[in-house]
């Protein structure tokens, strides 16, 4: 029986237009006192109308926008089962000693002497992610992940440059390989060139020898890679790229899945950023900032960027500027001061917390609900690869053949189970990719909540009746299926007034 309203709410969920198109004329939140006439210095930049702020009262204002956090999916209501993502819970202890005073007050301005506290923290910090990686070296200014890949191949131009062989232009990313690794080759400068995969899932050694020359400066591999896999010829690769000349760059996006059971050195690996949002539990994405601090062997260490925290006595100091006598090789700077500091603090929280046996356990219950899901939802979805998997499975659509529902409109149902979809059509070499990462902080109740929800999905998606529904899909979330395709070459990032009216709000305009 389908239910409709009077008001256009769905019990709690309360229908509202966008919070220009709720303008009052005249009512305002806030008394502020006249703008001073002072002589304008914009010249022909002055404002020459009213800014357009719609006039609203401080409980209209407050409802607002506490009704849109509430239509708003996050890891504190539910499951969040993106893959190559990890989305996990972020402890809150770790929250509160982010925001102690002399942590959460202090400014990078301050003179050396009155923050030795935050530089012991950085330099505790940069001492777990030696310990656990074995790397000899650490830069802890890199602001996420993607920065910190920049970081590790400017060390690597560098040191490639002090040894005469700046020459070395190009390059080698597996086709699995997260998109930002080929476009931060490009963005250092580099020219690009594939490595293909196995039909198993990883790196194709062979084809990665052949590709080998004096031309080559680096070879940047995820692993455990996108796919779900432990590149099982690391070892092997990380000697023909030395052989070769070329240095080892390890995509540690996924880190999550061997810390504390490898020490990544023993791999032969040159370099690799470590995401703290991820694998030690920090938030990010819309939660907060990343934080990815880069961990580099003897060869590459002095070419570490400033600026660097350095013990000196019994206290610390900073190495701020490139060219300093303490790190003479320093290729420059990736970030105005000592990266994402408040991610520091929640990382050596958390670490603190667990300890190293903790961190051992939370790499192997990350891999354990991982195989989990994959050995259940087997029974109707269809692997990617075989098993056993790392820390996050991936199926194909093959099981969605001949019944008319696609990858997304299978996701899309989800949202009406009360679960965020996983990663769709990711990683590309998987034909409709689900990429799934349950992270290890989800309880077997709720990943066989998530099973069930998705096994009678598919169940229903194969009688070959149910296209219609799923293609409509979701139905009971606050929006419907918007147009996409649509919303990314034509999205509209303003809202203007017409004539007679307001425009129509951006859901509206992008579902019709």
């Amino acid at each position: 029986m389908t239910i409709t309203t009077n008001s256009g709410n769905r019990g709690l969920q309360i229908e509202q237009p966008l919070i220009f198109e709720q303008n009052t004329k005249g009512d305002t939140a806030v008394d502020l006192p006249p703008i001073p006439q002072v002589r304008t210095r914009l010249g022909t930049m002055q404002r020459q109308g009213r800014i357009g702020l719609p006039g609203l009262s401080e409980p209209e204002v407050v409802r607002h926008y506490t009704r849109l956090s509430q239509k708003n999916y996050s890891i504190d209501t539910g499951f969040y089962p993106l893959g190559s993502c990890t989305m996990k819970h972020n402890p809150r202890l770790n929250e509160k000693m982010a925001r102690l005073p002399g942590f959460a007050e202090i400014h990078p301005f301050q003179p050396v002497s009155t923050i030795q506290g935050a530089f012991e923290l950085i330099d505790t910090c940069a001492a777990w992610l030696k310990e656990l990686t074995g790397m000899v070296a650490v830069a802890m200014s890199p602001a996420a992940g993607a920065h910190g890949e920049l970081c590790g191949l400017l060390c690597i131009r560098a040191a490639h440059e002090a040894n005469g062989q700046g020459h070395r232009k190009v390059v080698l990313v597996p086709e699995s390989a997260h998109g930002t690794n080929p476009a931060t080759a490009a963005l250092a400068g580099y020219t690009v060139e594939a490595v293909p995969a196995t039909e198993d899932g990883h790196v194709d050694l062979e084809a990665l020898k052949t590709k080998l020359s004096d031309q080559v400066a680096a070879v940047m591999i995820t692993n455990p890679n996108t796919c779900g896999l432990f590149e099982k010829d690391a070892i092997a690769i990380a000697e023909a790229v030395h052989a070769a000349g070329a240095y080892f760059y390890m995509d540690g996006a996924n880190y999550n899945a061997i810390v504390g059971r490898l020490k990544i050195a023993d791999l032969g690996v040159d370099a690799m950023h470590i995401n703290l949002h991820k694998t030690f539990s920090t938030p990010h994405g819309g939660g907060g900032p990343g934080a990815g601090p880069t961990v580099l062997s003897a060869k590459l260490a002095p070419f570490a960027p400033v600026p660097q925290v350095v013990k000196v006595g019994e206290g610390y100091d900073a190495v701020e500027h490139a060219g300093d006598p303490r790190s003479p090789q320093a290729f420059g700077r990736m970030k105005g001061y000592h990266g994402q500091f408040g991610v520091f603090v929640r990382a050596v929280s958390y670490m603190m917390a667990l300890g190293a046996d903790g961190l051992y356990q939370a790499s192997g219950d990350a891999v354990l609900n991982a195989n989990y899901i994959m050995a259940r939802l087997s029974a109707e979805l269809t692997p990617a690869f075989a098993g056993p998997c790392m820390h996050e499975c991936v199926f194909d659509d093959r099981f969605l053949k001949g019944t008319g529902v696609s990858t997304l409109d299978f996701a899309k149902a989800l949202i009406d189970e009360g679960f965020h979809p996983p990663t769709m059509y990711f990683p590309l070499v998987v034909h409709g990719a689900l990429l799934i990462e349950p992270t290890e902080t989800e309880s077997k109740a709720s990943l066989d909540q998530f099973i069930e929800a998705v096994l009678a999905l598919a169940q229903k998606a194969k009688t070959g009746t149910a296209a219609d529904e799923f293609r409509a899909r979701p139905l009971l979330a606050p929006r419907r299926r918007l147009d996409e395709t649509k919303a990314a070459r034509k999205p509209v990032l303003r809202w203007k007034p017409i004539e007679g009216g307001a425009a129509p709000t951006v859901a509206r305009q992008a579902a019709e």
